[in-house]
């Protein structure tokens, strides 16, 4: 009869090795791998924070997408259950998919400006005018950084953070496009109904 292997030896063994690699990054991506070969989803409850560039973003600390650990979806199906409502949000939707989501033979670390359009044609949206624009705009507001060769980008923590745990829907707020003066108006129009109701006494 054989003894029921030792699952802290087994942790030890793992940590020996995963030392053996300094960078976060591989070691992430190694122990990520290790999972989806053993058809694994890890589902930890962590809490993410950060800005771009810093700390583990939520695909990473193990926030599962809601195609992530399943089977593999194309690019116009992981567009559609996202439901990105602005071109920002559809380039990070795709540096995220090529990046954790689309098969591994087809997934990059990072995406130009014909990658977001060939994504326009295949997810069935209207083509941009200026996707290299559209790019620079999302890095511009924080879900993307700029990567290897110019006019790429990859997705960073803040981008990471929309896709996986955002959308679909309330993604407004996290993006902060809700702007001060919609706000200002909304106080503004409160304001004037409380003087009227004052006036009609």
């Amino acid at each position: 009869m054989s003894e029921k292997p030792d699952d802290l030896e087994a942790v030890r063994v793992i940590v020996k090795t995963m030392e053996a690699f300094k960078d976060q990054e591989e070691q992430r991506r190694i122990l990520r791998w290790a999972c989806e070969k053993l058809g694994l989803t890890i589902g930890v409850s962590t809490s993410v924070g950060g800005s771009s560039g810093s700390g583990k973003g939520a695909h990473e600390a193990g926030v599962v997408s809601g195609v992530h650990g399943k089977q593999i979806v194309s690019i116009r199906e992981f567009v559609a259950q996202k439901n990105p409502r602005s071109d920002n949000q559809f380039a990070a939707a795709v540096a995220y998919y090529y990046r954790f989501e689309a098969p591994e033979s087809e997934r990059k670390d990072a995406v130009g400006a014909a990658d977001l359009q060939e994504a326009c044609r295949q997810a069935g949206r209207n083509r941009l005018g200026d996707p290299g624009k559209t790019l620079r705009n999302a890095h511009s507001v924080g879900l993307l950084d700029k990567a290897g060769e110019a006019g790429n980008y990859k997705i960073n923590t803040v981008g990471e953070n929309l896709v996986a745990m955002t959308l679909p829907g309330g993604a407004e707020k996290a993006t902060g496009t809700k702007s001060k003066r919609s706000v200002s108006v909304g106080r503004k129009a409160k304001g004037t109904s409380n003087r009227s109701a004052k006036r009609s006494r």
